[in-house]
């Protein structure tokens, strides 16, 4: 039996933003046992919506509410990659609430045939293994941090129905700049730009992390494309209007230059 924390006192639920990794992450044991530790230290939560950097659509666009196969969005890797399921149960009652708090402000498209990618069920493998969650996942209508931010406003109240709000990317996300080996020595655009966000996110500064990409050391290096980095602004928006702590449940680098930080508030 799954043990479950109880909710805090406030009744709601955390919001994170976590680094993904790419498949390769299930053969990484230390990160999987980092991802399943986080997980148990959390309330256990009645429901899922997963905002993954691999999903950029136009207007906001839910996924599949009954179980579909999962979109192997990526290529040449080892065949056991394309054998992981995660048969989680749909979310049609959070895909109904999602559309209730949107309201007609912002449009909402179902996509009934589009199942998780991997930026939402390879971590999802680690934390919650037995896939017994109801999950959604939620396309990223923009790269503007602006509007996602209000989006994850937006989406608040749904910590106080039990579900928990992932945004799943990459603060750092440079592919051009892989490194292989056991403890490649991350650039040194890559720390200062992580300790950038460190440093925005532990303030709360909201016009930090919005203006990164005039603002942040070592940006045009860390982030080429930006669509790995934005959903922690969407994070960042479902706790804005709280006074909440934030911690980074996991930290240091991988694959030379991209930083594990991830985030939780509350």
């Amino acid at each position: 039996m799954t043990e479950t924390n109880p909710l805090p006192p406030t009744g709601r639920m955390p919001v994170v933003f976590l680094a993904h990794g790419s498949p390769m992450l299930l053969d990484d044991a230390g990160w999987v046992a980092e991802l399943g530790a986080w997980a148990r230290a959390m309330p256990r939560p009645s429901a899922i919506l997963m905002i993954s950097a691999h999903w950029v659509d136009a207007p906001i666009t839910l996924s599949a509410t009954d179980p579909v196969p999962l979109v192997y969005d990526f290529y040449n890797f080892p065949e056991r990659f394309y054998r992981v399921t995660y048969p989680a149960p749909g979310a049609p009652a959070l895909a109904r609430r999602i559309r209730e708090l949107l309201g007609g402000a912002r449009p909402v498209a179902m996509a009934p045939k589009r199942g998780l990618d991997h930026g939402a069920y390879i971590p999802l493998v680690c934390m919650y293994p037995e896939a017994d969650i109801p999950v959604l996942q939620m396309s990223l209508p923009t790269l503007d941090p602006a509007p996602l931010l209000e989006l994850g406003r937006a989406l608040a109240p749904l910590r106080d129905e039990g579900v928990l709000i992932v945004g799943s990317g990459f603060l750092t996300h440079n592919l051009r700049d892989f490194r292989r080996g056991p403890t490649p020595t991350p650039p040194a655009w890559a720390t200062e730009f992580d300790a950038y966000c460190e440093d925005a996110l532990l303030r709360r500064d909201v016009d930090a992390l919005v203006e990164y990409k005039s603002r942040a050391p070592g940006v045009h290096e860390a982030l080429p494309t930006h669509e790995h980095f934005v959903p922690v602004l969407a994070a960042m928006g479902a706790s804005i209007d709280l006074s909440e702590p934030v911690q980074f449940p996991i930290t240091g680098f991988t694959y030379g230059s991209f930083t594990r930080r991830s985030v939780q508030y509350g």
